[in-house]
């Protein structure tokens, strides 16, 4: 063990907790509470469980939450196909705006390595909107 030892406390992330096992080479890592007294040890194992969910449980959440739930879109509007934990997105959105949000709350999922983004969409509302039109002579 380390001196002093390397600790994290219940509310610090998984991520966080894991870039720190990895950063120091340590296998196991104690946590404490606010004086410091060991509530628990956190291991690779434990910290490896987050992100080992189905791929089918993965796509099955992305198309109930995020497609017809946040988005509003019928359930085939968007396409969505999970491997190793890499979420794939085809299809089309209403709105360009909501390509970013789209993606941003599919990265949030448990389990979730990474998203490849090949959405389109019907309407650019993030274009200028307002143009110069000169009609008639000044």
């Amino acid at each position: 063990m380390s001196s002093p030892a390397i600790t994290v406390h219940p509310e610090q992330t998984v991520p966080d907790a894991a870039r720190l096992m990895e950063r120091r080479g340590i296998e196991r890592l104690p946590v404490v509470d606010e004086e410091d007294r060991l509530i628990g040890i956190a291991t690779r194992r434990d910290l490896l469980r987050v992100f080992l969910r189905a791929d089918d449980d993965i796509r099955r959440q992305v198309t109930g939450e995020i497609v017809a739930g946040a988005l509003d879109l019928p359930s085939d509007a968007v396409r969505v196909f999970v491997r190793d934990g890499v979420v794939t997105l085809v299809g089309r959105v209403e709105r360009r705006s909501q390509v970013p949000e789209f993606v941003h709350a599919v990265w949030r999922l448990e389990g979730v390595v990474g998203v490849v983004n090949r959405l389109g969409f019907r309407t650019d509302d993030c274009a200028a909107s307002t143009r110069l039109v000169r009609t008639g002579n000044p």
